[in-house]
């Protein structure tokens, strides 16, 4: 391959790393390696290519392993804590009365979802149940109060 070739292909990886896709920072460390096979080989052209590519294997194997959890860490830490409630205190609409632990399918935000009375009362149709919380795709309500 030719030492463009290389540059070209580390500079797509770095850019899918950090424009399009959340690798966890493994193709920036293998787009590093490219980038510097591509140095090497425009320094030495006649080095033959079997020597570009596994160079380029143990710069990425020896980088993503070394380096690699150090500075994602690093960088990671920096970033703000999102804290996602989720619809848990929403209220929903219930299309039929449900006994304690049935359930029923109710389209909240767009989606179907799973409905179930958490509470030891039955709920009637048409009433308006809180949502108290969530497991997988299924709501836990009560009655609205």
């Amino acid at each position: 391959m030719t030492w463009w070739a290389w540059v070209i292909g580390g500079v797509i990886l770095l850019g899918a790393e950090l424009g399009f896709i959340d690798a966890q920072f493994y193709l920036v460390f293998i787009g590093i390696s490219a980038v510097l096979v591509g140095t090497v080989s425009f320094a030495l052209p006649a080095s033959p290519a079997w020597l570009h590519w596994a160079l380029f294997g143990v710069l990425a194997i020896v980088s993503v392993s070394t380096f690699r959890r150090a500075i994602y860490e690093r960088l990671k830490r920096d970033l703000p804590h999102a804290v996602q409630k989720g619809p848990a205190g929403e209220s929903v609409t219930l299309p039929a009365s449900l006994a304690p632990g049935e359930s029923c399918q109710v389209e909240f935000r767009g989606s179907h979802w799973t409905v179930t009375n958490g509470s030891a009362r039955t709920l009637a149709a048409a009433s308006v149940a809180k949502i108290t919380r969530i497991s997988g795709l299924t709501l836990f309500v009560q009655a609205d109060e």
